[in-house]
């Protein structure tokens, strides 16, 4: 193996499909690693990488002020690439995984109680020439809890109106199809009126154009402004409310997991906000022993 970097992004692109976006942030880590070991990156030098080694990049890296989800995801970049040589026979083992990873903060997520995000969907304050794309794009937002990485590579042929149903390429280009209300597809069929030929990008800028993640972010930041929102709102915010008032109102954590696009149940557990008297009714509705007490 030549170049184990190159075999590596190569591996990331054909097998596991991975994003541009994804590429430029594990090519930057691993490159900068190998800058601070020394290294040529070939399976000779690679080799005398030791856990050492590694913990001292993570020091360098806190010394450098950065924080630390910023640290962890280095590392995981690092446990992969390390990971994937092993596989192939390059190293004898991967030593990054025997380096503690820093203890990253709780972090309690943003969402919006119901009144607020009726309001801030409904665009209450919003006008313009472009207010039915935008009240469509927030409706479908928390409708649907899409990422908005997801929203804008939407294109018209993949909604059907009719049975209220989305298919979503995620994340590692896996196909989904999540179900929206009659809301949402109320505004989706405003938006796009008599619209002479209902094919390409979904959600267009003036000049017909896709319509961007940064300009979605904008709309739904115009929104929550117009309706009094103080707190900060960004398209993230409607897809942990959509997950949160799900599991309020006693939806299955898998079925969100599944609309969600997780591949993991731990993060939808993070996505969400389970108050005690939800937990309770829930353990009182389904434990028989609680049943048998009640």
């Amino acid at each position: 193996m030549n170049d184990p970097l190159a075999a590596f992004l190569r591996y990331l692109t054909l097998e596991k499909d991975a994003s541009p976006h994804t590429l430029r942030s594990y090519r930057g880590d691993l490159v900068e690693f190998a800058r601070y070991a020394g290294l040529e990156a070939g399976p000779a030098t690679l080799a005398t990488v030791d856990a050492r080694t590694v913990r001292g990049w993570l020091a360098h890296l806190h010394g450098r002020g950065l924080d630390a989800s910023s640290v962890a995801r280095k590392l995981a970049a690092l446990r992969s690439w390390l990971r994937f040589l092993v596989r192939r026979g390059a190293l004898p083992r991967n030593v990054a995984r025997e380096v503690r990873g820093p203890r990253l903060p709780r972090k309690l997520v943003s969402f919006l109680p119901i009144d607020e995000a009726t309001a801030l969907v409904e665009a209450r304050g919003i006008g313009g020439g472009q207010r039915a794309r935008d009240v469509a794009i927030l409706e479908l937002l928390y409708a649907s809890g899409l990422r908005v990485s997801e929203l804008v590579s939407l294109d018209v042929e993949d909604l059907d109106l009719a049975e209220g149903t989305v298919r979503v390429l995620g994340k590692g280009r896996k196909e989904r199809i999540v179900p929206f209300g009659r809301q949402a597809a109320r505004a989706v069929e405003r938006y796009l009126g008599p619209r002479a030929e209902r094919r390409g990008p979904l959600f267009r800028n003036r000049r017909g154009g896709r319509l961007t993640a940064r300009a979605i972010h904008g709309i739904v930041k115009r929104s929550a402004a117009a309706c009094g929102i103080a707190r900060r709102v960004s398209p993230h915010t409607l897809r942990h409310t959509f997950a949160t008032h799900l599991l309020d109102a006693g939806a299955d954590l898998r079925a969100i997991q599944e609309l969600l696009g997780h591949s993991r149940l731990a993060t939808t557990q993070r996505y969400t906000h389970v108050g005690a008297d939800q937990l309770m009714r829930v353990y009182d509705a389904a434990h028989p022993r609680a049943r048998a007490r009640s």
